[in-house]
């Protein structure tokens, strides 16, 4: 490639000669070439879905000139002679070359292409121009892609680093602006300079794909030794030079010992791909708070940047499709250093050595053990994925977190279970066949069975390619004072093999692994040796479940009696423990005012099948007592589309009015509903629920005829949000002794290319009777009277003052107060909002209603919303209405509506959201 850079442009104009040597057994009549830079172009193509999908607004909001394409694109035979080429319809960034003849089997021919590329800004991945003028290329030019299985492989790119291109031999002349300085792990023959440019001559052999920086001046460092050139600019300004030497070569040993020799003669290490894939935990804590060394920082954040970059360039997989291998490797090669290097840290470093943390189960995990805990975190959610699926169907918490630490903890287990080092003469092996051809999954499964005598099918049916839990527990134990004598139950049904511990004092004093096909047959009888435990898995090799079925005492009256642990706040879950988390809270509401309370609850941080919450407070205005409390159970399916069923009951007791208290009790079922594609946004729900409510008379409210009423609701949701669109509907139907009604509610919301966005709304109510002599249950206009105490009025009963502006989206979602109010019998109305500029809205309110005894009256409003968080925080500003004018009416001020969040819950969900 001739490729001269223009940096005020952000273009580079490229002339490429690609010889093609056909090394299948096919005779082919096309190539493929991958142009991922041309991702960028569209706000429709994969890649601006996947950005949709991950709720990141940046890309659809850009402008046009932050984004990139390819165009002006020529491409010549030998003979030149134009050639056709095209695009896969759902691959715009992949380029199909027709050629004019057939390419036999050992044939070569050489493409002459022409063209130019828009370089993207690099804030949407990191990868682009960036605002210092200079640029991170990454998978910029037309690359010849993978050829396996009698045909190219076709991916599009996804922001996932994993393009499958074919190996290739390198030779470029990059011309740049000569005050610029350009890196890169190719080989750079030489660098010559004029004035005004610098051209290098740049060379590499046997490539996959390259990196490539274009800065005002290099901020990398280059640390050689015997093996290798590192490259680096990865960010730690406490530590000198000669400390990152120290530890960027105990790596370099390491890895080259464990895997072989790199490839090729240089590599580099970038912050930028330190970002990219970051060590989750320590990332995110601020370096104020660290309980960290710095050099232990760095040493980690190096060693997980480098093991990446080491085998995204040496291993010749299909990166998509056998991801698994890559992160198996480099997590299991992580943990492997850290018992060789750090064998005694804790998973919270320094924080372990504090007496106040000392019972904190978090803070005395071992380092190497929170892979496992991240795996269960998804497991219990029933949100992990098979450790085979292809990249790009992994939702974005297992493909950066969850799935490779799993990956990293099956090779862990892999290596214990057939000892003698066979998983890392395996790995040095594949790593060797790697340099000499392109591999696949099953080269791998074929080489490491070929090392072992023992049937380890188990490993890749179960362990690789299914989604299957791993739980096994004890079902009989007895004792004598000489031997053991058991029986084990597979809770799942997952054939794994699994060790079984004895263990005294905390000392392991036997261990015996159980092969997959006994685990789950037989009574097994073994010598006691003193042991006062028997434990399952006591090391967690295996990646269970669930730990807190794995023992049973061998002395003592209870065999698997657990203490009751109180831990402030929050808490990793302790299988020998039943812990109960307490935590200080604090309510508001115009009744009870400030309520300071308690909350005493058993939700670890891993979902639990029962879990408890208790809320006591104490309300400072009327010096009551006050507070909530809920228990359910949840149940979860594994391989349905019902996903998951929770039974719950849940209970509430405040002020409704100044003298005036609710008691509410409320039995649920609830069944959540999934599209197989865990990627897809939709949730559907299914949720049935009898509310109970008795309420004391007020004398600040004049109808006090409903007191004490019981209501049946059935309720329907179906839901599919991302950034650029938003649609759901929900049909609910109530059932009393006063009324009966059925109601729907449908929302749209789309966020358009010109960064406009309109919202619409419809909500349609009627009874199927209605014996209620007041408004109580009646569908409300603008503020319901929210008789099932659902929403989180900050003042329910108000009807003049601050207080009575809050406004939820609710029934008929009207924002301007008018008369009549309710309705009686049937409502219908359409909101709808248009972004005017940024998070300036013009909404408008369309609806009609009817009551008894009246004639159906139509109303409207319309205004300015300022929508500074959606559904969180946004501000109504009445301008016309039925009302008239309603902006030059007396006391404008009462007429402006509110939305406040406070419920820390809800906000948190504005962040996790792109995550699950």
């Amino acid at each position: 490639m001739i490729v001269e850079v223009n940096l005020e442009k952000q273009t580079l104009h490229i002339q490429q000669a690609l010889t093609f040597t056909n090394l299948s057994s096919d005779t082919l009549t096309t190539i493929v070439l991958n142009d991922w830079n041309n991702a960028y172009s569209e706000k429709n193509t994969p890649l601006a879905n996947r950005f949709s999908d991950e709720f990141y607004r940046g890309f659809h909001l850009a402008k046009k000139e932050e984004r990139g394409n390819t165009n002006t694109i020529t491409i010549i035979d030998n003979n030149t002679l134009f050639l056709p080429w095209d695009r896969p319809e759902k691959n715009p960034d992949v380029i199909v070359v027709h050629l004019r003849e057939k390419l036999l089997p050992n044939q070569k021919t050489t493409l002459h292409l022409t063209y130019s590329i828009k370089i993207p800004s690099d804030k949407f991945t990191k990868y682009g121009y960036s605002n210092s003028g200079g640029m991170n290329l990454k998978n910029w030019f037309f690359a010849p892609a993978r050829f396996e299985n009698h045909a190219f492989t076709i991916a599009s790119n996804a922001n996932l680093d994993d393009i499958a291109n074919s190996v290739v031999d390198y030779s470029i002349a990059l011309k740049i602006p000569k005050s610029f300085e350009a890196t890169t792990d190719l080989d750079t023959d030489s660098a010559v300079t004029d004035a005004t440019f610098t051209t290098y001559h740049l060379k590499g052999e046997n490539r996959t794909d390259f990196s490539l920086f274009i800065e005002p001046k290099s901020s990398f460092t280059s640390y050689k030794n015997a093996l290798i050139d590192v490259n680096t600019n990865l960010k730690d300004n406490k530590l000198d030079e000669i400390q990152k030497a120290i530890v960027i070569d105990k790596i370099v040993h390491f890895t080259n010992a464990l895997l072989g020799n790199y490839p090729h003669q240089k590599i580099l290490v970038s912050q930028t791909d330190y970002e990219r894939n970051p060590f989750y935990g320590l990332n995110q804590l601020p370096p104020f708070i660290s309980p960290f060394t710095d050099e232990f920082l760095f040493e980690i954040k190096f060693l997980k940047t480098y093991l990446n970059n080491y085998l995204k360039y040496s291993l010749r997989l299909d990166p998509r499709k056998d991801n698994w291998i890559y992160d198996g490797i480099q997590i299991y090669a992580m943990m492997k250093y850290i018992d060789e290097n750090h064998p005694n840290s804790k998973m919270m470093g320094s924080g372990a050595t504090l007496k106040l943390l000392k019972s904190y189960n978090l803070v005395n995990l071992d380092f190497n053990e929170q892979y496992s805990y991240f795996y269960m975190l998804m497991a219990r959610k029933n949100l992990d994925q098979a450790l085979g699926a292809p990249k790009n169907t992994l939702i974005k918490f297992n493909e950066q977190i969850a799935s490779k630490y799993r990956a990293g903890l099956s090779f862990r287990f892999l290596d214990n279970y057939l000892d003698n080092g066979i998983v890392d003469k395996s790995m040095q092996e594949f790593y060797s066949l790697n340099q000499k051809k392109e591999t696949n999954a099953l080269d791998f499964e074929t080489l490491i069975k070929s090392n072992t005598p023992k049937n380890i099918d188990w490993f890749f049916k179960t362990v690789i390619y299914s989604r299957d839990l791993i739980d096994y527990k004890f079902s009989a134990v007895s004792k004598t004072k000489d031997s053991v004598t058991f029986s084990i139950k597979n809770k799942t049904n997952a054939l794994v093999p699994v060790p079984v511990y004895g263990v005294k004092n905390g000392n392991i004093v036997f261990k015996k692994w159980l092969e997959a096909d006994e685990a789950s047959n037989g009574t097994f009888t073994i010598p006691r040796l003193d042991a006062d435990k028997i434990i399952l898995n006591y090391k967690n090799e295996v990646p269970e479940y669930n730990l807190r079925n794995n023992w049973k005492k061998l002395e003592g009256f209870f065999p698997n009696n657990r203490p009751i642990k109180f831990a402030f706040m929050k808490d990793l879950e302790d299988p020998y423990y039943n812990q109960i988390l307490y935590a200080p809270i604090m309510s508001f509401n115009v009744y009870d005012g400030f309520t300071p309370g308690i909350r005493f609850h058993n939700k670890t941080i891993l979902n639990k099948p029962f879990t408890f919450d208790l809320n006591p407070t104490y309300s400072l205005k009327t010096q009551t007592l006050s507070g909530s409390a809920s228990f359910a159970l949840h149940q979860d399916f594994r391989d349905r589309n019902l996903y998951a069923i929770r039974y719950s009951i849940g209970s509430s007791y405040f002020h409704y009015a100044p003298d005036a208290t609710y008691f509410k009790l409320n039995p649920m079922v609830q069944l959540q509903i999934r599209n197989p594609n865990f990627r897809d946004n939709r949730k559907q729900v299914f949720l049935f629920r009898q509310v109970i409510v008795n309420r004391e008379k007020s004398m600040f409210i004049t109808d006090n005829s409903a007191q004490n009423y019981s209501v049946f609701d059935a309720k329907y949701i179906n839901s599919k949000t991302e950034v650029t669109n938003h649609v759901s509907f929900t049909g609910d139907f109530q059932l009393s002794k006063q009324f009966g009604k059925l109601s729907g509610e449908m929302q749209y919301r789309k966020l358009f290319e010109n960064k406009h966005e309109i919202n619409l709304r419809v909500y349609a109510g009627h009874f199927l009777y209605n014996n209620s002599h007041s408004d109580f249950f009646s569908f409300a206009l603008d503020r319901p009277t929210d008789y099932l105490f659902d929403y989180n009025y900050y003042g329910r009963s108000e009807s003049t003052g601050f207080f009575s502006r809050q406004f939820i989206l609710a029934e008929g979602g009207f924002k301007s107060k008018m008369q009549p109010a309710y309705a009686n019998q049937w409502i219908s109305t359409l909101n709808a909002s248009y972004s005017i500029w940024k998070w300036i809205d013009f909404y408008g309110d369309l609806g009609g209603i009817k009551s008894k005894n009246t004639a159906t009256q139509f109303v409207y409003d319309s205004g300015i919303r300022l929508n500074l968080v959606t559904d969180y925080f946004e501000l109504y500003f009445p301008v016309y209405s039925t009302n008239g004018w309603e902006i030059s009416q007396n006391k404008y001020n009462e007429k402006i509506r509110f939305v406040i969040t406070l419920d820390p819950s809800k906000l948190t969900s504005l962040f996790t959201r792109k995550w699950f």
